[in-house]
């Protein structure tokens, strides 16, 4: 039986995780208010961190210097990254969660043997076979299903749909069984609505890797009008002179869809870490 810390205790872990958090959080903070400055004070060191001439004239810029056929547009690398993030999370959503019931649930020959190539597959980085990739699509270059069938199907996924299917009760699926459910109806009108916490962290992770995607594009892309965010923002990096405010505003813009999408699946996230935390 557990020991409920002291109050000197508990004061002490708040401090030294708020100190962690205050750490954490200062490179946000520094995109934000250099976002707001004039780009000559924004690379100032620490005095960077002062809110002195304070506008959102960067955004503007950024806005307006993406707005032609020349540059491409803003809007339009913001909606093929969007494009890309939903096909990505809901197409890995529907696929991922369907192979691990099926290995985690459902009695079949061969079914450790492909749970355990897929565990390999998770040691397997990307940048190992991206070249390969690049060379079996080269004809599918500057199309948006390139871009996104690759990373619909993930290891990693699988197994955290896997671990979480693995908790459920079997108890529940022979009931529904003998209601006359089939392993269909089960999974969809069962286990789903059960596996919010899973979803939702897989989704958020999902989203993460797929928006901060930058290799696959750069091999694969090199029509503005395909092009997403995150190649955009090395594109428009690269201009000369550097215009460090500008820059960053770019930066904020691009981590303004991934807070949204934190905040919405935030509660079935944090329900996930927990139950994940609690069964370890």
């Amino acid at each position: 039986m557990g020991t409920t810390p002291t109050p000197l205790r508990r004061f002490m872990d708040y401090a030294v995780l708020s100190v962690l958090a205050f750490v954490f959080v200062l490179p946000v903070i520094y995109l934000f208010l250099g976002s707001l400055k004039p780009s000559d004070e924004v690379l100032n060191g620490m005095s960077g961190f002062l809110p002195t001439h304070l506008s959102f004239d960067n955004y503007s810029a950024v806005l307006d210097s993406l707005d032609s056929d020349s540059t491409g547009y803003f809007w339009g690398f913001m909606g093929v990254s969007l494009l890309l993030a939903f096909v990505v999370v809901t197409g890995g959503l529907f696929v991922n969660s369907m192979a691990a019931y099926g290995l985690s649930r459902l009695k079949w020959r061969g079914r450790n043997a492909v749970f355990t190539l897929i565990l390999l597959l998770m040691l397997v980085p990307f940048e190992s076979v991206a070249v390969p990739l690049f060379y079996m699509f080269n004809d599918q270059r500057n199309t948006l299903p390139i871009l996104a069938l690759p990373f619909i199907a993930n290891a990693f996924s699988v197994y955290q749909f896997h671990t979480f299917f693995r908790s459920i009760p079997p108890s529940i699926e022979e009931a529904a069984r003998i209601d006359g459910a089939g392993p269909w109806r089960t999974f969809f009108a069962i286990i789903i609505p059960m596996s919010k916490p899973a979803f939702a962290s897989v989704a958020i992770l999902t989203f993460l890797i797929q928006w901060g995607s930058f290799l696959w594009p750069v091999l694969m892309v090199s029509d503005p009008s395909v092009r997403p965010l995150p190649l955009e923002i090395s594109v428009f990096q690269g201009q000369e002179p550097p215009d460090w405010g500008q820059i960053l505003a770019f930066g904020v813009l691009l981590v303004l869809p991934v807070l949204v999408v934190f905040a919405f699946f935030q509660r079935w996230f944090v329900q996930g870490v927990a139950s994940s935390a609690v069964k370890g």
